[in-house]
């Protein structure tokens, strides 16, 4: 990875090669109100995957760069290795379009990518905190995996895990990973956290359960020093263009704009949030937070 794109700061002149970790959620034409603005269209979307597949960098799923991460740490035999300039494409919830159109896009350009899915909003019988919206089924995370899409695990119900007590939140965890397990066959290690929101609290109950890795959000551009369990993602608005997509594989902010590098602490105003966030849980109980 030695000539991949890199960035540095003033108080960090260490300069790292960058890694875009994406985040879709759907990718539909006419998607209901509350996730308009985190869907893309369909043709939109195959531009992005152009673009992508124009960048010359390598898609993996998120096991190659959490195997990368987790190596890093201290007593490790060796780093697990990457590719050069290595992207990640996730995908969150499980929305209808997923394991149809959407993983044949991905798959006619053999980019491999990793969807994380809420069980109890793809369960027959079982409910979550997400509005209603077209979903696939459970059962139908078999048909992602001949598609060369990675499955993870986002929670039974979808909720804020920074805000639960223990019991709730192992729950949410263990369930969801059971469920995928039955399904699957085989043993799900990757988890990503609703809204994105987590805390040291959070991540240990992540490792706890068995997960060897989990994504947050950050509105960030990953690194190969990046935390295992609050992987940094770039979040897919629907006003994200072709030139935004370009100027992420090239380690760049959208649009010009400058984008942080992870690792990096928790700012003030996000620790003050969780605060706030949890303070009004206790009082109305696990909501969405859309």
């Amino acid at each position: 990875m030695n000539d991949a794109p890199v960035r540095g700061s003033a108080r960090s002149p260490v300069r790292i090669p960058v890694i875009p970790v994406l985040l879709y959620h759907a990718v539909m034409a006419d998607p209901p109100a509350w996730i308009a603005e985190f869907t893309v269209t369909p043709r939109d979307f195959a531009a992005h995957l152009d673009a992508v597949v124009a960048s010359g960098r390598t898609p993996v799923p998120i096991s190659t760069l959490a195997e990368h991460l987790v190596s890093h740490v201290p007593g490790a035999d060796r780093r697990a290795p990457l590719p050069r300039r290595p992207v990640v494409l996730t995908f969150d919830d499980g929305f209808a379009d997923l394991p149809g159109p959407t993983a044949e896009a991905l798959a006619a350009r053999t980019l491999p990518a990793t969807a994380y899915l809420t069980t109890g909003a793809i369960t027959p019988g079982r409910t979550s905190l997400l509005p209603p919206a077209p979903m696939m089924r459970l059962t139908q995370a078999t048909e992602l995996a001949d598609y060369g899409v990675e499955v993870g695990a986002h929670t039974v119900t979808h909720p804020q895990l920074d805000t639960l007590s223990a019991p709730a939140l192992h729950r949410e965890l263990r369930e969801a990973k059971d469920a995928l397990e039955d399904t699957l066959g085989h043993r799900i290690s990757h988890l990503a956290y609703p809204h994105g929101y987590n805390s040291r609290a959070v991540r240990r109950a992540a490792a706890d359960a068995g997960y060897a890795s989990a994504v947050a959000v950050r509105h960030a551009l990953s690194s190969e020093r990046d935390e295992p369990y609050r992987i940094a993602r770039l979040i897919v608005r629907r006003t994200h263009t072709v030139a935004d997509i370009e100027s992420w594989m090239a380690g760049e902010g959208a649009r010009g704009e400058r984008t942080k590098v992870a690792p990096f602490p928790d700012s003030l105003p996000t620790l003050g949030w969780r605060l706030y966030r949890g303070a009004r849980a206790r009082v109305r109980g696990p909501e969405f937070a859309g």
